[in-house]
């Protein structure tokens, strides 16, 4: 399959072989490889306003995530191990090898930083550069944990409850909680569009997407954390961009450099004035900020 990208213009639609995994991912432009992943509850098409930018300079992937959008959503498996961070960042290193990139730059947002980031571990000799947008160290935001942080990001707590408990609160009405989500993490009017919207909740109502959004996050709170206690000790090699909102829970909560300065021994960036989608409230900030990272 290869149609033109309704969201990302200039780039086609390809599904993709990830090792036994289809993964749909969006491709334009040429030069050197960067990689686009995207966080809960976005698909690849969060990034309509940066990807078709960056393709003046470089050849841009951006896909989603298994599970997410338009890609396959296996079962959860073993103690959530399917939608480990380990095992989504394999299929983002097996897509990008498909399309002849064995070496690339990563830019993750929230969920797709968090794959950015085992993958850098997992995959040292394919990431050359890696931005991360409005994260904290998975294992250091639930090690620190308070009320105040639970009460801002209940999902993380809501969405690990054992199946079925929020795949069915949720189905109940999925445009209510897509839209209280969405709209308690943006702080700029009108983002998203309400076509980029509508965009989201098209793949929301599917419950299979509802069920691999909810192991997701139970893998976050189980298998990955085995896996970032295992290499505790391992330091990212590669320069890392750290950019966060201002204006989002994030931001307030943390030091964000100072955490990925945990992580790693390369650690710039900064804060932009947005909530927590700096690509689709900010995207001249993240583009100015990416051209100059990514040379």
């Amino acid at each position: 399959m290869s149609i033109p990208d309704p969201f990302l213009r200039g780039f086609t639609l390809h599904d993709i072989d990830a090792d036994g995994t289809r993964i749909r991912a969006a491709v334009g432009g040429s030069g050197p490889p960067v990689l686009l992943l995207h966080g809960h509850p976005q698909t690849h098409a969060t990034w309509h306003a940066v990807a078709p930018a960056l393709a003046g300079r470089f050849s841009v992937v951006a896909m989603d995530l298994r599970g997410y959008g338009d890609s396959a959503k296996p079962e959860g498996g073993p103690g959530h191990a399917n939608y480990a961070k380990r095992a989504m960042a394999a299929d983002a290193v097996a897509v990008m090898r498909r399309l002849g990139h064995a070496r690339f730059a990563v830019v993750g947002h929230d969920r797709g930083g968090r794959v950015a980031h085992r993958m850098a571990l997992d995959h040292p000799q394919a990431v050359t550069r890696l931005a991360l947008f409005d994260i904290a160290p998975t294992a250091t935001m639930y090690a620190r944990t308070d009320k105040a942080f639970a009460t801002a990001y209940f999902w993380w707590f809501f969405l690990i409850q054992p199946a079925p408990l929020p795949e069915r609160l949720i189905a109940g009405d999925p445009e209510f909680f897509l839209r209280t989500h969405v709209d308690g993490q943006s702080k700029t009017p009108g983002s998203p569009s309400p076509e980029l919207f509508a965009e989201y909740l098209r793949v929301y109502r599917d419950p299979a997407t509802r069920h691999a959004i909810c192991e997701d996050y139970r893998a976050a709170a189980t298998i990955d954390l085995d896996h970032d206690a295992a290499d505790a000790s391992a330091r990212i090699a590669v320069p890392l961009l750290a950019l966060w909102g201002a204006k989002g829970t994030v931001g307030r909560t943390y030091d964000v450099l100072e955490t990925w300065r945990e992580k790693a021994l390369d650690v710039r960036g900064h804060a932009l004035d947005c909530g927590h989608t700096l690509q689709e409230e900010r995207p001249d900030a993240v583009l100015a900020a990416l051209r100059d990272f990514l040379g």
